[in-house]
């Protein structure tokens, strides 16, 4: 297991990655501030990571969705430190309350991320206030990703925690179940807060992040013009993935269809 920190003046980044071939693959990423752990990472980093955090002081952990490779640690944590509160989306209880019951996992996602131990935690809803000892941070459902998606926002530093609501690069496949016109509604509500710095949950801290999530939605809204312009014009969903998204990807063959191209055009057509 690879576990590697880095900080960004008050806030910890934690990534962690599955070892696979001598290299760490399939990224995931926690944050740690004043407190409060952003995310856990997933159940095969979880012994490490407990272990990476030793000494620092965790009182609440805020899941931004309840993905396995988001709330792998959640158990082991609380199981260790009872005191521990965890928050989720209302959507997101019965999933970390039983995870193997709640949300069964492909064969792949076994593999990269590993099923979660169970974890007992809190509601928390839209605009709702989570204090710590220094900071006050801000509850934004921004369903898309998942429907019990949030993202956390610090007004008074500017920090914006996104989770998987904003991860780099163009988007040429998307998982069976992802909304991408929500995605869309969701990026373009976080892009109106006073954003100093972006922490994504999979990929770099961009520089600008203003410029980053423009582009983003950019991307994703002229592919939505051309893949209806298509759709209109009879192409058929099988024609549309070919012409828009390039040649097939690894990922559709790892995740057996399960995040594909395909699915990333049938979401702008539903």
């Amino acid at each position: 297991m690879r576990v590697k920190s880095s900080d960004f003046g008050p806030v910890r980044r934690f990534d962690l990655a599955q070892i696979i071939a001598g290299k760490g693959r399939y990224w995931t990423t926690a944050y740690l501030v004043d407190g409060l752990l952003v995310d856990t990472g997933c159940a095969h980093s979880a012994g490490d990571f407990i272990n990476l955090l030793a000494g620092e002081s965790v009182s609440k952990i805020v899941n931004t969705h309840t993905h396995e490779d988001h709330i792998g640690a959640n158990g082991l944590l609380q199981q260790a430190h009872p005191g521990i509160e965890i928050f989720v989306h209302p959507l997101g209880l019965p999933i970390v309350k039983d995870p193997r019951g709640e949300q069964p996992l492909h064969p792949y996602r076994k593999v990269m991320w590993g099923w979660p131990r169970s974890s007992v935690a809190r509601p928390v809803n839209d605009l709702e206030i989570i204090e710590t000892e220094n900071h006050r941070f801000t509850v934004y459902h921004t369903p898309g990703h998942s429907q019990d998606h949030l993202c956390l926002y610090e007004p008074d530093t500017g920090w914006l925690f996104t989770g998987d609501l904003y991860v780099g690069g163009k988007d040429r496949a998307l998982g069976a179940s992802y909304d991408i016109w929500k995605i869309i509604e969701s990026l373009k509500r976080i892009k109106e807060l006073e954003i100093s710095t972006l922490f994504p949950g999979s990929a770099r801290i961009p520089g600008d992040p203003y410029q980053a999530l423009e582009t983003k939605i950019e991307h994703l809204e002229q592919l939505g013009e051309k893949i209806l312009d298509l759709d209109a014009r009879g192409f058929s969903v099988a024609r549309i993935t070919r012409t828009l998204c390039g040649t097939p990807m690894l990922i559709e063959f790892l995740t057996l269809g399960h995040f594909s191209r395909r699915n990333l055009v049938q979401s702008y057509l539903r």
